[in-house]
């Protein structure tokens, strides 16, 4: 894994945009504060949430969740331009579920507007549905998974639905991300701010 566990660290990992992050940094993180979050996600959000089971609790629902991962693999490809976040959570509202399960259905979602592409319908109607069952089946609280550990299985991609908002108190610019480099907060300030 990239980063120290859960256990050792007490933070979560958010992937922000870094257009997003003075707004991070001065006001805090709001599950709809990102640029791309009605653009990009909140109708796939609200498609997996009608897909959720009446035994998950009320208070998950996606489309108010703020992401994060609670690890990355060593070789994990960031998006440049990006910086991570380490944040603290209240992990009594938090939630964990598979991601991979959810980015197979995220492009047939989407593609399904186009006409050229409207056939996927029919793969979300017959592999949509299964993937979603089996996303809502493997998820579980945060404090399980802390039991469990299903996010230290092979192919589980756990993704953590906080289901509250960050102050920015309880977050912490790790890295920016570019095309070229990915460098702690500290070494990116020193290079291009000057710092000696």
């Amino acid at each position: 894994m990239l980063f120290p566990d859960y256990i050792e660290t007490n933070v979560v990992y958010h992937v922000i945009s870094i257009l997003d992050l003075d707004n991070a940094l001065k006001n805090g993180i709001k599950y709809n504060d990102k640029r791309t979050y009605k653009s990009k996600y909140l109708d796939f959000h609200i498609y997996i949430d009608n897909h959720k089971p009446d035994w998950i609790p009320s208070w998950v629902i996606r489309k108010k969740a703020i992401f994060a991962s609670l690890n990355f693999d060593k070789y994990h490809k960031f998006h440049s331009h990006t910086a991570i976040l380490g944040i603290k959570i209240n992990p009594n509202k938090c939630w964990v579920a598979n991601e991979n399960l959810a980015n197979h259905i995220y492009e047939p979602f989407i593609l399904s507007k186009i006409v050229e592409y409207e056939k996927s319908n029919k793969y979300l109607l017959k592999e949509g549905n299964n993937l979603l069952r089996q996303y809502w089946e493997t998820s579980l609280s945060f404090n399980e998974n802390l039991k469990k550990r299903y996010d230290q299985k092979s192919g589980y991609d756990a993704e953590v639905l906080i289901m509250h908002d960050i102050k920015p108190k309880d977050l912490k610019v790790l890295y920016i991300i570019s095309d070229h480099y990915m460098l702690t907060s500290e070494k990116w300030k020193k290079y291009f701010c000057l710092e000696n």
